[in-house]
């Protein structure tokens, strides 16, 4: 008998996406736009089923909370999706940059959706925030860099964002939570949370659990959990502000891109 976790309910708020209805990793695949899915081996076609219907109704509610179209979600199609494949030792949720795939592990993912999504994005959008990057660099590296900027309103916003998460209110210093984060890791003798990437997924981890719409395998462990409690996520009026921002930059986004569509 499986031992899986993804057995276990996970809360939501939301709105129905699917009226009861069980959809497939395909149907995401053809509703989203995603490139590929990959399921592993080892998963049961019961454990797929349900993995399936979460996923599902975790990528409609980021979509719901962001106000973008499916192509966000899906990166312009870019972004890969795997599920008990390809894990990583000693990690329950991953990004792949080099194969732009998202992977979640089949015994330990549920919650950790958002913050893979948004290294995914963290990467995707690099390019179209700085006029000459590598495939390689993420765009909250690149914004601490000072890399040249491409001018466009949305990037303005986008900057916006990364200067609320990583900056104090004299635009100069780092702020508490990267001060805090980068205590953490002197206290693991690791250099993991005061990453730039990780700063910026672990902001808009936080930007999602405080919507009004909960989903705890898009998301979860922000306020109550032992990482939570070291100090490694946004806080109080910092946190408020990093969620404005963030919620500002999709919103604009996703009208965006619905101008040009229509």
């Amino acid at each position: 008998m499986s031992d899986s976790r993804i057995h276990k309910p996970f809360y939501r708020n939301g709105p129905s996406h699917r009226d009861g209805a069980d959809v497939s990793f395909q149907d995401i695949v053809k509703i989203f736009g995603f490139r590929t899915v990959t399921i592993g081996k080892w998963v049961t076609a019961a454990e797929q089923q349900i993995a399936a219907n979460l996923f599902f109704d975790a990528l409609c509610d980021l979509m719901d909370i962001l106000q973008v179209p499916e192509a966000v979600i899906s990166l312009n199609g870019s972004l890969s999706l795997a599920f008990g494949s390809g894990g990583r030792k000693h990690s329950s949720a991953h990004y792949e940059s080099n194969t732009k795939k998202l992977a979640l592990a089949k015994n330990a993912g549920g919650g950790a959706l958002a913050h893979e999504w948004f290294h995914a994005f963290d990467h995707y959008i690099c390019d179209k925030l700085f006029v000459q990057v590598s495939h390689e660099q993420f765009a909250s590296q690149c914004w601490l860099q000072d890399e040249k900027q491409i001018s466009h309103p949305l990037n303005i916003k986008l900057s916006q964002c990364f200067e609320a998460i990583f900056l104090g209110t004299d635009k100069s210093q780092p702020n508490e939570y990267i001060k805090r984060s980068a205590q953490a890791d002197k206290l693991l003798k690791t250099f993991y949370y005061a990453r730039p990437q990780e700063l910026v997924a672990r902001a808009f981890e936080a930007c999602i659990q405080d919507h009004f719409t909960k989903n705890a395998f898009l998301v979860q462990g922000t306020k109550q959990s032992p990482e939570a409690k070291m100090g490694i996520y946004p806080a109080k009026e910092l946190r408020a502000t990093i969620s404005k921002n963030i919620l500002d930059y999709f919103y604009y986004l996703g009208r965006g891109l619905k101008v040009v569509k229509t």
